[in-house]
């Protein structure tokens, strides 16, 4: 009976639990007490699994090599940068994802951000509960253009939502599809221009050598003045204290982030000092109907490497591997 482990946030429940147990997985997610961002608890939590159902916890090397059971890491989700490749290369461990499941809700939470950075939150809030009614008017959403970096699955949610409240979209792709651009009046631009006419910045591009820390402080110099950062991609894209100064000085008027360069955020960060962030801890992808979508694929696709299958569409790594096997030699 293989072994897998859920490490993902919220694993106890899904489908996913039925659909091992049918299967024949002996099924079971990690007590709520591991610190999962710890690699000796990890360690200690996914001994002897042959599969994790993981989330964005690392994956390091070390992790992987003291691991020598483990066959399969099923993100629930498309993001795998936690996740050493070239350590799962060596072990001949599969690295999974789950595209085309969760982009509703990234791009429902991108706008909830975009929202609450438009009308002064957190900052609002604070005020109410601290008995300060401060009331500041603020530019109306409507009519404003976006800026989106990066026009796949999840870009394109975000720019069919930003067309329906009426803003003007702009978007940076080098591999656009161009029959939604077309279909949605989109302007593809180069980085500087959008930079330059965006009213709101939302980041939706993985996370690579070209893109590492893309907005920095000369990224954040080039952006119209007053302008909003969102990002729910990842924490890596970002400065953060080219982004410290750039929100103190008042050279961007607010920003919505749901991830960070260091997770979870350290309670000493001094983003957490500003009143005009608003944060969200990795739940992007997050929603119900995500949960269980993803949860399904990852679960199914595991088993499916299991029963000698190769779905190549969800595998991000041994590219050049025609013999895998899920049982070792």
């Amino acid at each position: 009976m293989p072994k897998v482990v859920y490490t993902s946030l919220n694993a106890g429940d899904g489908p996913h639990n039925e659909i091992f147990k049918t299967a024949g997985f002996d099924g079971a997610p990690v007590a709520d007490s591991v610190n999962l961002f710890c690699e000796d608890e990890l360690i200690a939590a996914i001994q002897g699994a042959e599969a994790v159902i993981a989330g964005s916890e690392p994956f390091t090397a070390k992790v992987i090599e003291a691991s020598p059971a483990l066959r399969v890491i099923a993100r629930t989700g498309v993001g795998f940068d936690a996740v050493d490749l070239d350590a799962c290369d060596k072990a001949g461990v599969v690295v999974t994802t789950t595209p085309g499941v969760n982009h509703h809700s990234v791009a429902e939470l991108t706008f909830a951000l975009l929202y609450g950075a438009a009308r002064g939150f957190p900052e609002s809030d604070r005020c109410v509960r601290e008995g300060r009614w401060k009331r500041i008017a603020r530019p109306r959403v409507m009519g404003t253009t976006i800026g989106i970096l990066g026009l796949g699955r999840i870009g394109q949610a975000v720019c069919t939502r930003a067309v329906g409240v009426g803003m003007k979209v702009l978007a940076y792709e080098p591999y656009p599809n161009e029959e939604f651009v077309k279909e949605w009046n989109v302007d593809l631009v180069g980085l500087d221009d959008i930079l330059a006419r965006s009213d709101y910045i939302t980041l939706h591009l993985p996370m690579s050598p070209e893109t590492y820390r893309m907005m920095n402080a000369e990224a954040f110099a080039k952006m119209k003045p007053g302008a909003v950062l969102l990002n729910t991609a990842r924490g890596q894209l970002v400065d953060e204290v080219a982004l410290y100064d750039a929100l103190k000085s008042g050279t961007l008027r607010a920003a919505g982030l749901d991830v960070f360069d260091v997770e979870p955020l350290p309670t000493d960060s001094p983003l957490l000092e500003l009143d005009n962030i608003l944060f969200s801890g990795h739940l992007a992808g997050l929603d119900n109907e995500s949960h269980r979508d993803t949860f399904t694929m990852a679960a199914e696709t595991t088993i499916g490497l299991c029963n000698g299958e190769w779905p190549e569409f969800c595998i991000q790594n041994l590219k050049a591997v025609t013999d895998w096997s899920w049982k070792r030699d």
